[in-house]
């Protein structure tokens, strides 16, 4: 059975998922082997994916709901909000 996690995480203050950010989102979720989808504004996306990241539009204090389902999907998540909270412009 795969473990599965979530959470919400919002993004700091000027701080939006345009290019390079979302970059660094996509390949900090690419050394996982778990399947992780992040949503937000209404979408959802493959975080490994960097058009779908992109195509979510997400700008600075939007919140992401990030799901992760696999054997290290705690794991990604703790990465993943390091990520975002280490991210600046």
């Amino acid at each position: 059975m795969l473990a599965s996690s979530e959470a919400t995480m919002t993004l700091p203050e000027g701080v939006a998922l345009h290019a390079r950010p979302a970059a660094l989102f996509v390949r900090a979720a690419m050394r996982f082997r778990s399947k992780i989808v992040v949503a937000a504004n209404g979408r959802e996306a493959d975080a490994k994916s960097i058009l779908s990241v992109l195509g979510l539009g997400a700008t600075a204090g939007t919140a992401l709901y990030v799901r992760a389902d696999g054997d290290d999907a705690a794991a990604a998540l703790d990465a993943l909000a390091e990520c975002l909270a280490g991210v600046v412009e």
